[in-house]
Parts: structure tokens; C-alpha cells; sequence
């Protein structure tokens, strides 16, 4: 073959895949769905917010003040995000460092969910910034503190949402049938898998650890030295409880791209992730017990904090951890859905009592967030899942890998 029919062949690929992609963009399944008739007007609305919040600043969509600077988009969409994302770093470090095959087939949709978590949560971390193009200034070095909390965490969110692209990126690959690439990006997986769990076991406590300079802020309570400790274990059993609900919808609403074979292996799955949430819950427990006698605080539980502070440990961690160990041992798979969500709820409940409810509780005038904050927070959500309903509905993220894989060496 000479240089002007090698030329025109890969013209003729190159066209062929741009046709491909643009007919990817195109709509697939019903548009009149209930998800979609309640998510469009909430996006749209929220985009509007959005605009008017970059065009008039912060105080025209938020409650926010010099007093409270953080508020919902920062408590809400990327502390408590970013632990609900934990599963990803959970389930890579189980299937490709601990070789458990088992969960091998849930990885790629649990890293999808982790990416695209990380990147919708990134970007309300922009919202929530008074100057939000300073936010790269950590990244071409003007203006930043190497002591900074925040600098670490703004590089961990950077690095891992990379690493993450990279263990999805196979997937990627395959959709357009990009064999070289697929070989390449193949090989890196578990140097990205290995990146980006020491990255993740970093940037859970040091979410944490930039609250613990607000100690005169945050109700005693909730306050700890070791927050960075109890951030990153409970995003253990964070990250597995979304799983488990996301994956118990995903496999209804994405039936007919699952095989049989993993049809049958998700009750299994899902049993052997309640008894990991059984046993971190039990051991974030007893750390919770043990900063609680440290700090000598029995005199606050007598209080309507106190009796708030009780019903997030009792109602929504010693109860799901005790449901996780029954339906384990009696494999009672809709008693473990239960448990997740009730963890879910008491991972809400936690992080927003240390960053937005406990943080200047005796303040005479309360933050309460306004109801754009709150439209905003579900516009980010909604367009998040439309994404990841998008990514799914049409790269092999449930379904089998093509043929092709099987001979790529």
C-alpha cells in the first residue's frame, strides 16, 4: 500500500468515526419520561441560577456571609459527594490489588460513577468560590500555600479525577473501536488503580482536615482532631452504600444490556458488600465511641444537640450496621437495600452537621440555604445523571466487552 491509499484510508477513518460520534448524540428512548419531565425544568432553572450567580456574584443566589463563607454546595455536593464517590477507590483496590473477581463486573460503573461524581462535584466547588478563576492558580503555582489543606485537596481532585479517566478510558476505546488505544490504556490500569487509591485515601480525610481550624466553629459534638480519620472511614461503607443502590436501580433500569451470568451474580454481589459496610460501620463506630470519651462531653447529650447528635449515631449508624449483619447472615438482599439507604441518610445527616448544621450553631442568625442554592444542588445532580445515562445507554459499561478485546495482547 503507498502513502496517498494509506492517506486516503485513514481519512476515510477519520470520517467514519466523526459520522459515528455525532450519531451517538442523538437521543435514544422515550423523551416523555417522568425522570425526564421533572429534571429538564429543574436544569434549566438551575443553569439560569448559575448565570445570574457568575453575572452578580454569590449573594444574589446564596445566604452565604462573611460569618458562614461555606455553605450547601460545599457540605452538601462536594464533602458529602465526594464520600457517596468512596465506592470507586473501594471496589478498584478489591478487584484489582485483592484479585476478588467476584466484583469484577460492577468496577466499570462504579468507576463511571466515582469520575463523573468527582467532576460535577469539582465544578460546584467553583460555584461556592468567590473568585472561581483563581481556581487554577494551585496548578501554574501563582499565589497558593504548599501548607495549604485546600491546595492538597484541589491537586487530589485534579490527580484523581485523571486516574480515574484512565481506568475508564478501555471502555472508551471500545465504544469507538480504537484497538491500539484499548492495548495501550489496558496496561495503564492498574498503575492508575494504585494512583489513584493512595490519592483517595488522602483527599477523604483531607476533606476532613480542613475543618479542623474551625474547632471554636463547629459544635463540640461533631468537632474532633481526628475528623480526617472518621471522614475516611466512613467513606468505606459510603461508597459500598451507594453501590448497592445505585447498582439495585441501574440493574432495573439497564436490564437488557446485562448477561444472565451477572443477572444471577448480583445478589451475591450485593451480599458480600453488606458484610464490608457491616464491619467498617461497627469499627467507625467504636472510633465515634472512643472521640466521644476522649472528649469528655457527656454534659452535651442532655441537650436538643445532644438528642440530634444521638440520632445520627444510633438511627443512622449502630441501626444500618446491625441490619447489614442480619441480612448477611440471613442473605436477605431487600433488608440489605434497606440498610444502605439508612446509611446514606446518615452519611447526609454527618457531613451536613459538621459543615452547614453544628458549624456556628450559636450563632444568633442561622445559615439556611436558599431555595436557589437548593435548585442549583439538584440541577447538578440531575445533569450528572444524565450523563451517566447517556455514557451507559451507549458504551459497554454493563454489557460485554466486544470480541475484539479478547485478542488485543
Amino acid at each position: 500500500m503507498n502513502n496517498s491509499e494509506i492517506t486516503l484510508t485513514n481519512e476515510v477513518e477519520r470520517g467514519s468515526t466523526i459520522q459515528f460520534l455525532l450519531s451517538e448524540l442523538k437521543p435514544k428512548g422515550k423523551w416523555l419520561t417522568p425522570f425526564n419531565i421533572i429534571s429538564i425544568p429543574i436544569i434549566l432553572l438551575g443553569l439560569a441560577l448559575i448565570v445570574i450567580r457568575f453575572a452578580k456574584g454569590l449573594g444574589s443566589v446564596t445566604n452565604l456571609s462573611q460569618e458562614v463563607p461555606w455553605g450547601l454546595w460545599i457540605g452538601f455536593d462536594v464533602v458529602t459527594g465526594v464520600a457517596f464517590a468512596g465506592g470507586a477507590y473501594v471496589l478498584t483496590f478489591m478487584v484489582y490489588i485483592l484479585n476478588m473477581k467476584k466484583y469484577h463486573s460492577i468496577v466499570r460503573i462504579t468507576v463511571l460513577n466515582g469520575f463523573l461524581a468527582y467532576v460535577f462535584y469539582a465544578g460546584a466547588l467553583l460555584l461556592d468560590l468567590g473568585r472561581p478563576w483563581n481556581v487554577i492558580n494551585p496548578i501554574i503555582g501563582n499565589n497558593f500555600g504548599t501548607s495549604s489543606v485546600l491546595f492538597l485537596v484541589a491537586w487530589h481532585f485534579l490527580l484523581y479525577m485523571i486516574a480515574q479517566l484512565i481506568e475508564f478510558s478501555p471502555a472508551i476505546a471500545e465504544w469507538i473501536g480504537a484497538k491500539r488505544a484499548y492495548k495501550i490504556l489496558s496496561g495503564m490500569t492498574i498503575a492508575a488503580v494504585i494512583f489513584g487509591i493512595t490519592l483517595s485515601t488522602l483527599h477523604q480525610s483531607g476533606l476532613g482536615a480542613l475543618y479542623l481550624m474551625a474547632k471554636d466553629k463547629i459544635h463540640p459534638l461533631w468537632y474532633s482532631e481526628f475528623i480526617p480519620v472518621l471522614f475516611f472511614v466512613s467513606s468505606i461503607f459510603a461508597g459500598l452504600s451507594m453501590v448497592i443502590f445505585e447498582g439495585s436501580i441501574t440493574h432495573k433500569v439497564f436490564s437488557d444490556q446485562i448477561s444472565e451470568k451477572d443477572h444471577h451474580a448480583q445478589n451475591g454481589i450485593i451480599h458480600g458488600l453488606s458484610k464490608i459496610c457491616a464491619g467498617t460501620m461497627f469499627a467507625y463506630l467504636g472510633l465515634q465511641l472512643l472521640v466521644f470519651i476522649h472528649g469528655k462531653h457527656w454534659d452535651l447529650i442532655n441537650t436538643p444537640m445532644g438528642y440530634w447528635y444521638l440520632l445520627e449515631k444510633i438511627g443512622f449508624v449502630a441501626l444500618p450496621m446491625t441490619l447489614f449483619f442480619i441480612s448477611y447472615r440471613k442473605n436477605n438482599v431487600i433488608l440489605i437495600r434497606i440498610a444502605a439507604i439508612l446509611t446514606m441518610l446518615g452519611i447526609i445527616l454527618n457531613r451536613l452537621n459538621v459543615t452547614v448544621i453544628g458549624f456556628r450553631w450559636d450563632s444568633p442568625v442561622r445559615y439556611v440555604p436558599s431555595w436557589m442554592e437548593i435548585v442549583v444542588t439538584l440541577a447538578v445532580i440531575f445533569t450528572e445523571i444524565w450523563i451517566f445515562r447517556w455514557v451507559v445507554n451507549r458504551m459497554p459499561v454493563l454489557r460485554e466487552s466486544p470480541i475484539w478485546t479478547k485478542n488485543v495482547k
